[in-house]
């Protein structure tokens, strides 16, 4: 599969980049599947928002909402969703999540070639540990810009491994082209992230001169790049404008004004975000450290490359204040290498138990989640119906995964996608719609625009915050909308009519006793999870 060259390096063939390629197609139609016509709910909907905004207005720099640059990102994800929506006229969820899920089969993809040469099996089950990580999975169901780093990241770790393993061409151009792509996606954050990955493995390689030249030139590239983002900043809105970019895509991440978390935050919340690769990986490296005597090779020193990589995400990461579980995810390929070693390894007794664990895990999965659906469906008969269809696709995939029990030949293999099978299509078919059923904005948002249009007024969101609630809200608006804010009973008693009002309906009983709370709601219904109300003030 793999033919020797010059100099002891290693030329993928043409039948690895061909699996690669198969591997990444297949893991690109399983993100997307039933993906279309869904309704954006919880983070990502400000995404959905920006590109709506965009498609009605044109391209920008930074994306908008309410018809205002937003500070927080700059708009090159959202110039992806823009550029996939305007054949249909639209931004749905197709169009929205295309990007995460490009980026997702983008490190499948990587991961087979990367590993392949070394052994088939260690690439098959890395990937399958990658696509059972609970975090990796909704962020592929989703806009996410720390999947879309991920692959970047990943990317160019793999052009600095390849380049002196598999006899690839140096490829600078490109890797600096990645740079620019993770700054443009993530910001600062996206151009350091990649540059520290690299020069961890140059680091641990003792590529001093690589090292030094790289990190001078990543530095100098990040110093242009902020200093251009700061200038169209200050184009796009004004001095102001420039220090709310400074504010929430620097400091405040830096100094937790935008939330804060323990140092070990990330240490310690993966064992949980981030399994099973995560703690796996950590058994794992332990093994080979008990074992490293007798574990000399490539292999190894590749596990030593992604333990370094991985571990330069996690502290670099760890560093500012605020912190939240997907911003982890370019650690998650190394993690799922690192976790999937011992099936590289031919001996040693840790490494054994390890494999049968493993092997015995992905074999209970259809079953637990079979025992699981079940039992939720007795407690929760209303939420969940319609559930045949799911029992008998997990029931056959247990049935796979008990046939090869007792036959050795890809019984690894077919145990590690039953579960992952049985994992994705419970997540899909159940999950998700009962997420989106008790989380649902879409319904209560266009019945209320009904009533807005029958008798046109402004609109006032009480308490919503226009970074939170709110942006549920028009996310769901066909249309520019510019609604009024409130958030005291004094600012809304100040109001004169006509207008519509909409609030939490703790919010409404809070205001009994005031003008505001003898309005009588022309409208009640659940809106993210919450009672709503939408109110008439009369002239």
């Amino acid at each position: 599969m793999a033919a020797r060259l010059g100099r002891g390096l290693i030329g993928l063939s043409c039948a690895i980049r061909r699996q690669s390629l198969i591997a990444g197609l297949l893991a690109f139609v399983l993100f997307i599947a039933g993906v279309y016509g869904q309704a954006p709910i919880g983070f990502d909907s400000r995404f959905v928002l920006f590109a709506q905004e965009m498609l009605r207005h044109g391209p920008s720099v930074f994306p908008t909402t309410y018809g205002e640059p937003y500070a927080d990102y700059s708009a090159l994800s959202t110039l992806f969703i823009w550029l996939l929506s305007l054949p249909f006229g639209t931004v749905n969820s197709l169009t929205a999540w295309l990007p995460s899920a490009v980026a997702g089969a983008v490190i499948v993809t990587l991961m087979y070639r990367l590993l392949a040469p070394s052994s088939v099996r260690w690439a098959i089950v890395s990937i399958a540990l990658l696509m059972l990580t609970s975090t990796f999975i909704t962020e592929t169901r989703a806009v996410s810009q720390d999947l879309m780093l991920a692959a970047v990241a990943f990317s160019v770790l793999y052009l600095g491994y390849a380049h002196d393993h598999f006899a690839a061409g140096r490829r600078w151009p490109l890797v600096f082209i990645l740079l620019l792509l993770g700054f443009g996606i993530r910001g600062p954050i996206g151009l350091v992230v990649p540059t520290g990955m690299l020069c961890s493995y140059y680091l641990l390689d003792r590529q001093w001169s690589r090292l030094l030249l790289f990190g001078v030139l990543a530095s100098l590239l990040l110093a242009a790049c902020v200093g251009l983002l700061l200038w169209l900043a200050e184009v796009s809105g004004g001095p102001a404008f420039r220090q709310d970019v400074i504010r929430m895509q620097f400091m405040g991440r830096m100094d937790g004004s935008e939330g804060v978390s323990g140092s070990l935050y990330y240490f310690t919340s993966s064992l949980g975000n981030y399994a099973l690769a995560y703690p796996l990986a950590l058994l794992a490296l332990a093994a080979a450290w008990l074992s490293k005597p007798r574990q000399r090779g490539p292999a190894l020193r590749l596990v030593q490359y992604c333990a370094a990589a991985g571990l330069i995400v996690m502290l670099g990461l760890s560093i500012p204040q605020a912190k939240k579980a997907r911003y982890l995810l370019p650690m998650l390929p190394m993690a799922a290498i690192i976790a999937a070693y011992p099936f590289q390894v031919l001996h040693g007794r840790v490494f054994a138990w390890l494999r049968v664990a493993m092997q015995g895990l992905w074999l209970l999965i259809p079953a637990l989640l079979i025992v699981l659906l079940w039992v939720a469906k007795r407690r929760f008969p209303e939420s969940l119906t319609g559930l045949t269809s799911v029992m008998i696709v997990l029931g056959l995939l247990q049935v796979a995964a008990l046939s090869r029990l007792w036959l050795p030949r890809w019984r690894t293999e077919v145990l590690a996608f039953s579960a992952v099978l049985a994992v994705w299509s419970a997540y899909a078919l159940v999950f998700e719609p009962v997420e989106r059923q008790l989380y649902d904005t879409r319904s209560f948002s266009q019945a209320a625009m009904v009533r807005i249009h029958e008798q046109p007024a402004p609109l006032v969101l009480h308490g919503m915050g226009k970074d939170a609630k709110a942006i549920k809200f028009m996310v769901n608006v066909e249309q520019d909308l510019q609604p009024l804010f409130t958030e005291t009973t004094q600012a809304l008693e100040a109001l004169k009519g006509p207008a519509w009002l909409m609030m939490d309906h703790s919010d409404y009983q809070a205001l009994q006793g005031t003008p505001p709370g003898a309005l009588q709601p022309v409208l009640s219904g659940r809106f993210d999870k919450n009672d709503y109300v939408l109110l008439w003030l009369t002239p």
